[in-house]
């Protein structure tokens, strides 16, 4: 079995969670058999919550044991516990594919690494060293059980995964997010699906800064909550010169929520995660503060009449999914 093909289903798997698992990295895992099966692909979903490794582990021991009493947990420490009672040598013949090292650390979650190293795995294939420090060193803990480690497995496309990782531990990491048709039209009722705009709602309830324009704010009159999962609400900063808005728009009515309405957008730099919503003329006024960029294009043509074709942009396509919507993450070249 090519360690690349096991290696992209569990980068593919934690894309599905990019930002979602903040302040945690998005990573994903796969567990392959004796004869190079898939056995399970999982990634981690939400901070406190398992690791991938741990949800890759569940599944496989399912499948290979056919007991099925912790499929359904969520609970890490339980499933490490059980893990380690029933497993019986079942994984001394399966290897994983990880996008970060396991971790070596117990926090909130037990250590991978101390895990996969009672269960006696076989081989350990990873994409990238962990770079926190209080975390590393798993591959020191499992090689010294004797299980295999190969590092480096598309290492730059785990690097990749891992930049909002590396970067809100230090500055804020920055993402502008618009929803288009296909004729370009941003404007107008509706765009996207309503799996996308839980999508969005699910990644506004990790952000804790949202940024818009005034001009969209007053026009579309939004809410900017994350009500479609039941999530959070974070703060937002209207950067407008104009401080006068009509306060029965919905966003200025959110409990436990702090609207800022400035000119400037200074204001980012205090936050760790911040989403930027709205048009050309707010892409081009936040440009240099903007890492990556998310687009849901919805297959849908007319309805609208504003694009974002003033500005001039080429963008790497960092990650790509197709489902009712095209979703598409992106970073300028």
């Amino acid at each position: 079995m090519n360690p690349s093909h096991a290696m992209t289903l569990a980068l593919n798997a934690a894309w599905e969670y990019q930002l979602l698992t903040f302040p945690n990295p998005a990573v994903g895992a796969v567990c392959i058999g004796e004869h190079g099966e898939i056995l399970s692909v999982a990634a981690h979903k939400k901070a406190g919550g398992p690791h991938a490794e741990v949800y890759a582990l569940r599944d496989a021991y399912t499948i290979l044991s056919g007991d099925k009493a912790i499929i359904d947990s969520d609970d890490s420490h339980y499933i490490h516990d059980y893990l380690r009672s029933h497993h019986n040598g079942i994984f001394k013949t399966v290897s994983m594919a990880v996008t970060l090292e396991p971790c070596s650390h117990s926090g909130k979650t037990p250590s991978c690494a101390l895990l996969i190293r009672d269960l006696g795995i076989q081989k350990l294939y990873i994409s990238m060293k962990d770079p926190n420090p209080i975390a590393s060193g798993g591959a020191e803990i499992v090689k010294g059980a004797g299980v295999a480690c190969e590092f480096g497995i598309l290492e730059d496309e785990g690097e990749k995964l891992l930049e909002p990782f590396l970067k809100w531990h230090y500055t804020p990491f920055v993402f502008f997010k618009w929803a288009q048709r296909l004729d370009g039209s941003i404007d107008k009722g509706s765009i996207s699906s309503v799996t996308s705009r839980e999508h969005v709602h699910a990644l506004r309830d990790r952000c804790d800064l949202i940024v818009i324009g005034g001009n969209t704010v007053r026009i579309d009159r939004p809410t900017l909550d994350a009500r479609l999962i039941g999530g959070n609400a974070p703060d937002v900063l209207i950067y407008s010169r104009n401080a006068e808005f009509d306060r029965s728009i919905p966003l200025f009515h959110i409990p436990d929520r702090q609207v800022f309405i400035e000119s400037s957008l200074d204001r980012i730099e205090q936050y760790a995660l911040v989403m930027i919503e709205g048009g050309s003329a707010m892409m081009e006024s936040a440009s240099s503060y903007i890492d990556w960029c998310l687009s849901y294009i919805a297959p849908k043509i007319g309805g609208g009449t504003q694009t974002l074709g003033t500005v001039q942009e080429d963008f790497e396509v960092l990650h790509a999914k197709i489902t009712d919507n095209i979703i598409l993450w992106m970073k300028k070249r």
